[in-house]
């Protein structure tokens, strides 16, 4: 680990096809946006694993640095193979719908079942992302999600990878509500004897106040 990062953290992205998370995730990490970006499997510009693409990016939040590795499905979703390995040792989750498509919404349930089967962490971050709010022919409403996420004690964001709208901060105030969060990091910080500097601050990044609930 890098003498000034606080902690590495293994981030997931999860949903059904073609919600947008391969766009999330390179937006985030390489600022860049393709419409005509192909599934997943095909993209050669990703480490791929065992069926699942990563990426790695280090970010800095209120003083600390952390190490994301964050996730991709690889397109595996397509065909519900994911593994118990992709889940294992997870501290934060991505889960995206398509606010367009209503049947990606409805499914989440089915992802939030998955997650506690196969997550070997009760104490794990979930954050939902609406994406595509760039796209006049919404299905879902904002109040839906945002019903959804309380219900299930997420953080929640709507967001658009094509605008860039939110998408940083959906990553930010995860990694944050991860540091805020006891056990998911700390034995393998305090091994290395790094500390963290602003702990007690427990507002959120300023930038993304009007965006995130923290629920």
């Amino acid at each position: 680990m890098d003498e000034d990062v606080l902690t590495t953290l293994k981030i997931l992205i999860i949903g059904e096809s073609g919600v947008g998370k391969s766009s999330l995730l390179l937006r985030f990490t390489d600022d860049t946006f393709d419409p005509e970006l192909a599934a997943t499997i095909d993209l050669p510009n990703f480490l791929f694993l065992q069926g699942v693409d990563f990426k790695v990016k280090t970010i800095s939040v209120d003083g600390n640095k952390a190490k994301l590795a964050i996730w991709d499905t690889a397109g595996q979703e397509r065909f519900r193979t994911l593994t118990p390995s992709y889940y294992r040792g997870a501290q934060g989750v991505i889960l995206v719908y398509d606010v367009t498509r209503r049947d990606t919404f409805v499914k989440l349930d089915n992802w939030l079942n998955e997650l506690e089967t196969y997550c070997t962490r009760n104490d794990i971050v979930n954050m939902l992302v609406g994406n595509k709010i760039d796209k006049e022919n919404r299905e879902v409403d904002r109040n839906e999600g945002l019903k959804f996420a309380r219900k299930h004690s997420m953080l929640f964001i709507e967001a658009s990878a094509k605008t860039c709208d939110g998408v940083q901060c959906a990553f930010e105030e995860l990694v944050e509500k991860i540091i805020q969060t006891p056990g998911l990091w700390e034995s393998e910080a305090q091994n290395k004897g790094v500390k963290l500097s602003h702990r007690d601050e427990g507002q959120g990044a300023g930038a993304c106040s009007g965006y995130c609930s923290v629920l």
